[in-house]
């Protein structure tokens, strides 16, 4: 297994430790270079060039007309997707909702900050919202239960999906189900780059939205970075990547066991098993090949890829809080603490976008049924953003009112702070001017 990327943060100086950081999608100008014609094409010619598109780039064929996935699509797919799978999608969303609910924050709240004069927040859900399901390297049923469930919770009035559609041009049939038992109907069959051009400009098919949501491919989150001034792109979400990160309490088998979760997702993620052991190191090295004799030819593909390349491997670092320290620069999407004692590590790290403690709390679980929302902020984004949640469909608004008593106080102070920074305006109106207004 000497092919395995193996970091020793003790023999490696600070350029080579700066590398370990950087992620798939840490340097977008090809990317935003090739999606500007696309992002325009779609912009002048709408329907017609998602329909181009879906051939040339999905290889997929989209009928004209059928860019919208219809009731007798829906209805299919129920037909299609086996009965257990629709059992646990409905649990999972279950979980999803009873999590998310918890999120909603109350439509108002006001407090009286002085007698009489009161200040808060009303939350309104936002008007339109795109949610971008990814196809490329698999189906996602359990993306669209991770952005749907929060929007249909926030009562967003106009939810849309947009997913690359398969060689038939049809739509996942386990996505359709988690859409229509998420409380989804409209879904368009475009992805990647013309998917986001689709939902910022609005073509004769697809209605434009205020936000998207949702992770992408490197194309993705580069036509979202020239769109950010044309609609609102949420938190950053690119390719997958993760940390495991194991003391020497755990056996290194099931260390090698977790990194693989992440690392199969395709060839442009990132996957570390972050230990201060050579021992619990070299077990997860020679655990993987019995691993990856369980797993299918594309996913063993894709994983090593990822483990013998820069962006994933094994780091043993010197101590502890070596460890602990390279996790907080990373900053990872994914965090998994395999440990006895996952509790005596949680203080140490502060910047992960979502940390799962303890032997029985793999990312799969956290993926699929856990109910905190895996769409999560990548490439060391956790430092600023957190998860989805509710909170990112609906909007903040401050609320005032001041009584007759309060106000002169207010105004009082008011006046100072205007004239002290030159705005007469704003000094007038609360001077006696205002005064012999109210007096009437």
């Amino acid at each position: 297994m000497s092919d395995i990327s193996f970091h020793d943060l003790s023999s490696i100086d600070a350029d080579q430790r700066a590398g370990l950081l950087k992620r798939a999608e840490a340097d977008l100008t090809v990317f935003v270079e090739k999606v500007r014609p696309i992002i325009q094409a779609v912009k002048d010619e709408g329907d017609a060039a998602l329909i181009r598109f879906a051939k040339e780039l999905d290889k997929a064929n989209v009928a004209e007309g059928g860019l919208q996935v219809s009731e007798r699509e829906f209805d299919a797919a129920f037909d299609k997707v086996e009965t257990d799978v629709v059992e646990s999608i409905q649990f999972g969303i279950d979980n999803i909702r009873h999590f998310h609910e918890e999120q909603k924050p109350e439509t108002m709240w006001l407090k009286e900050v002085r007698p009489g004069a009161y200040a808060g927040d009303r939350y309104t859900p936002i008007a339109s919202v795109a949610l971008y399901v990814p196809r490329g390297k698999g189906a996602f049923p359990s993306v669209t239960m991770m952005t749907s469930v929060p929007a249909v919770i926030a009562g967003v009035p106009q939810i849309a999906i947009v997913t690359p559609p398969t060689s038939d041009g049809s739509v996942d049939a386990a996505t359709l189900v988690a859409a229509r038992l998420a409380g989804v109907g409209t879904v368009y069959k475009c992805g990647g780059a013309q998917a986001v051009a689709a939902v910022a400009y609005g073509t004769e098919t697809v209605r434009p939205a205020l936000k998207i949501v949702g992770p992408g491919s490197p194309w993705v989150v580069a036509a979202k970075s020239v769109l950010s001034s044309v609609i609102n792109t949420g938190l950053p979400a690119g390719p997958s990547e993760a940390i495991i990160f194991a003391d020497d309490s755990v056996d290194g088998g099931l260390a090698a066991l977790d990194l693989l979760i992440e690392a199969e997702h395709g060839p442009d993620s990132s996957a570390f098993l972050v230990t201060h052991s050579r021992k619990v190191a070299e077990a997860a090295l020679a655990a993987l090949p019995e691993h990856w004799s369980r797993m299918t030819e594309q996913r063993v593909e894709f994983s090593r890829a990822v483990l013998t390349g820069k962006r994933g491997g094994i780091v043993l670092t010197p101590s502890l809080e070596d460890s602990y320290r390279f996790i907080n620069d990373y900053a990872p999407e994914h965090l998994e603490i395999l440990s006895k004692e996952p509790f005596a590590h949680l203080g140490h790290i502060t910047e992960a976008a979502e940390i799962l403690m303890g032997p029985h709390t793999p990312v799969t679980l956290a993926n699929f049924v856990l109910g905190p929302n895996a769409v999560l902020p990548t490439s060391r984004w956790a430092r600023t953003y957190g998860p989805l949640s509710v909170t990112d469909f609906v909007k903040r608004s401050s609320v005032g009112y001041v009584t007759s008593a309060a106000y002169p106080e207010l105004a009082l102070h008011a006046r100072r702070l205007a004239r002290y920074e030159g705005f007469s305006s704003h000094e007038n109106a609360v001077s006696e001017i205002r005064d012999r207004y109210l007096a009437v």
